[in-house]
């Protein structure tokens, strides 16, 4: 599965479960850009990537929360993956993507969240060997460790691999969102903004 990122082959393209398979049963992952730097995030987890539509803005949430956009009928909170590693929004540009991952709950038994991640652009699925990821360096990296399970080697290239679970942990981002209005002095209930974000209704 090559992604075009800007163009209809890319704007709604969903991973199908016989495009997530190497020839040599690798696993597979996206490969997209983040604040000009190479990312990778594990197919799997991804449903869909969209060319950027209307957002609707959430009043009173960090930087990292875009906004919340409807999905054939359901809300799903998009996020500013620059933003929610601690630097400054991106830009929206003709190559811009919303990819659509499900996020995993603390409690299994709970069900996976939908969430948008507001990325520069995707490129392709690319097949990585386990034995091609190597650990997170403790100095050297461009984000916070925390948010990265491995650097993989790639055609020639060290593609940071983003651990999902850390990065959209739908608790710590509750935490986050409630904070921020609090420190803002919100006249309402702070965990409005959160439920919304967060949960989808």
């Amino acid at each position: 599965m090559s992604v075009e990122t800007g163009s209809v082959a890319g704007a709604g393209a969903k991973a199908a479960p016989s495009e997530r398979r190497a020839a040599d049963d690798s696993p597979q992952y996206l490969r997209l850009t983040v604040g000009a730097e190479p990312f990778a995030v594990p197919l799997e987890a991804v449903l869909e990537i969209l060319q950027v539509g209307s957002l609707t803005p959430l009043p009173l949430t960090p930087a990292f929360v875009r906004g919340v956009m409807n999905l054939r009928g359901a809300v799903v909170p998009v996020l500013d993956l620059n933003a929610r590693f601690g630097r400054r929004a991106l830009a929206t540009s003709a190559r811009s993507c919303i990819v659509i991952v499900e996020a995993a709950q603390r409690d299994e038994h709970d069900p996976k969240q939908p969430i948008g991640l507001f990325v520069d652009a995707v490129h392709e699925v690319v097949a990585i060997a386990e034995e091609d990821i190597e650990p997170v360096p403790t100095l050297g990296t461009s984000v916070d460790a925390g948010f990265l399970s491995g650097v993989a080697r790639s055609r020639e290239r060290l593609v940071p691999v983003i651990e999902l679970s850390r990065t959209l942990d739908t608790v710590e981002l509750a935490r986050l969102i409630s904070g921020f209005d609090n420190d803002c002095g919100a006249l309402r209930p702070t965990e409005d903004n959160a439920s919304i974000a967060m949960q989808g209704h």
